[in-house]
């Protein structure tokens, strides 16, 4: 008759690739009939009483226990078995052992390899966030591996990765190709012109193996884990990549490739691969795109097919500047205010700008979240229609009274944060008889405050008239350009353009660029977790130190929260 034998260790760590090959080790051994090694978790311990494997003393062990059982022919057998645990485990630490010594601590590792500039993290996740962030506090990217991490964390960490210009891959990113080299899960590809950003780690395998198999190659792949695109994260790191990318002189197609994300942050990324000022192959995957290409945007229906388009682009894509032309605002200066006196052309201003900046403030805004608190004082972008009830309360609308928006623009101007003013100037009966007769000089006064100021102020104006309007449509034109003004007959046009100076202005990501350095061959990085991770960075001649991790005060959550503040002091 069978015989069930079990070992609970208290407070023991072992990652779980350790411990699915102690318990296959465990397996072989002759009259062993079945084993499990396993942490003391209830979805674990239900795995074992499904297998009959689930003593009482098992069911007793807490989370952070390892359990031990093993079923044999007799009772000889099986505790003959779990003797030779620690005999099995220090062969299999012998076997793999690639460094003469392990740091225990992630500070250690740090020390013994100051060059790193990645940590692979692949802890249980009840302990990732604070692995993590003790990676960041040290400078270093954070591959993360691991899941089970609440949204809270990885929203933390992302804002902190931000600010330091560092990338946060994951949490539960399974897979990237950095400096030649694959973390995680990855294919053995050639490097080439094609970068990727992908919330899918499979995907950017499947993308990646394709453009190999077509003859081509990967400059980098950057894997976000799967929630990242969604509206809470608002795709932090997938920005960050494209901006990457957008930097790296080496890439010349990018492809991004994920889920369909949310509504806002699908909007958020297709202006950042515009604003990357290269091809952009993006496969939504499952997404109905209203048309095959959007300008430098080109829609793929399958992974297959994102990577053939990738190729494709790339052996027909211009090579790309080293430097891209300077702008002539001074440091600081990088939002519109728009001042209209037509709500249906504000309204389309506030349409149009959604492919070009990530959010547009207004007293009449697309959405409540971008009303302005003050519709006097305006707030980073802004677009303010100058004909709504608030403003025409006891005077004429603007397009009879230019004093109100005069007065504005001034005020506009003023601010060193602005660098251009939109405004509309609509001709016709009834409307003001001369209205460029005012703002011109309003305009040219305004240029010459930021002047004065060592900055300098576009003003873009929207003209809407025919030749026969009476106040003379080229006189109208005329007067506006020789005070400086850029003229725009077309709302769109006009719109579009101030757009594409305010996407160059303003970058794809807010906070701190990451250094293209630190994405660069060669590779050194500290792995905590799965000693796999170690090894397979190893085989590919990367350099890397692996942590002899264990969780800190010995999983007590409380004490190891006292001692993360302690450290942080």
């Amino acid at each position: 008759m069978a015989a069930i034998n079990a070992e609970i260790r208290r407070s023991a760590y072992y990652d779980s690739v350790v411990l699915m090959q102690l318990q296959r080790a465990l397996v072989e051994l002759p009259g062993v009939q079945d084993a499990g090694v396993v942490m003391g978790t209830t979805a674990n311990k239900e795995i074992l009483a499904q297998s009959g494997l689930l003593t009482d003393a098992a069911n007793a062990a807490k989370a952070d226990d390892l359990i031990i059982v093993v079923s044999a022919e007799d009772e000889s057998i099986a505790g003959a078995a779990i003797a030779q645990v620690d005999e099995l485990l220090k062969r299999r630490h012998t076997q793999a052992a690639n460094q003469t010594y392990r740091p225990k601590s992630i500070d250690a590792a740090a020390r013994m390899m100051p060059q790193a500039n990645w940590m692979l993290v692949s802890v249980p996740g009840q302990y990732a966030a604070g692995v993590a962030k003790q990676g960041l506090s040290l400078g270093k990217h954070i591959f993360l591996y691991s899941d089970n991490v609440s949204l809270e964390d990885e929203i933390d960490l992302k804002r902190i990765a931000a600010d330091k210009g560092l990338l946060v891959m994951g949490p539960d990113c399974g897979t990237a190709l950095v400096s030649g080299v694959g973390l995680g899960f990855a294919n053995r590809v050639r490097q080439g012109p094609i970068g990727v950003v992908a919330a899918s780690g499979t995907g950017l395998q499947q993308v990646t193996s394709r453009i190999h198999q077509l003859g081509s190659g990967i400059t980098l792949g950057l894997g976000t884990g799967g929630r990242d695109l969604s509206e809470a994260v608002g795709a932090q790191t997938a920005l960050q990549g494209l901006d990457i990318l957008s930097r790296d002189i080496e890439t010349r197609v990018i492809v991004l490739i994920s889920k369909p994300p949310a509504e806002r942050v699908a909007r958020r990324l297709l202006r950042a691969a515009r604003a990357t000022g290269k091809p952009v192959v993006v496969d939504f995957i499952g997404y109905q795109a209203p048309q095959a290409e959007d300008g430098t945007i080109h829609f793929a229906h399958t992974l297959d097919d994102a990577a053939e388009l990738a190729v494709s682009l790339s052996r027909n894509a211009p090579p790309i500047a080293a430097e891209t032309p300077a702008l002539p605002f001074a440091a600081g200066q990088r939002y519109l205010r728009g001042l209209f006196s037509g709500g249906t052309l504000a309204y389309e201003a506030l349409l149009l700008l959604q492919d070009y900046l990530p959010a547009v403030y207004s007293n009449t805004p697309l959405e409540p979240a971008y009303r302005l608190q003050n519709a006097l004082v305006s707030q980073e972008h802004t677009i303010i229609d100058l004909g709504e009830d608030e403003f025409t309360v006891g005077r004429l609308h603007p397009m009879m009274d230019n004093d109100l928006r005069i007065r504005r623009l001034q005020q506009e101007a003023a601010d060193p944060q602005v660098a251009i003013i939109l405004l509309d100037v609509v001709l016709g009966y009834g409307a003001h008889p001369d209205p460029a007769s005012e703002l011109g000089p309003a305009i040219a006064a305004a240029r010459a405050t930021a002047q004065a100021a060592g900055r300098t102020l576009e003003v873009v104006a929207v003209v809407v008239g025919t030749d026969e309007d009476p106040q003379n449509l080229s006189a109208q034109m005329e007067q506006l350009q020789q005070a400086g003004a850029h003229v725009a007959l077309g709302n769109e046009s006009g719109v579009r353009y101030v757009g594409e100076r305010l996407r160059n202005l303003n970058g794809i990501v807010s906070g701190k660029p990451v250094s293209l350095d630190t994405v660069q061959p060669p590779l050194a990085a500290i792995n905590v977790g799965l000693e796999s991770f170690a090894e397979s960075l190893h085989a590919q001649e990367a350099q890397v130190v692996h942590v002899e991790w264990r969780p800190s005060a010995g999983g007590n959550e409380r004490l190891a929260s006292i001692l993360a503040r302690m450290r942080e002091r």
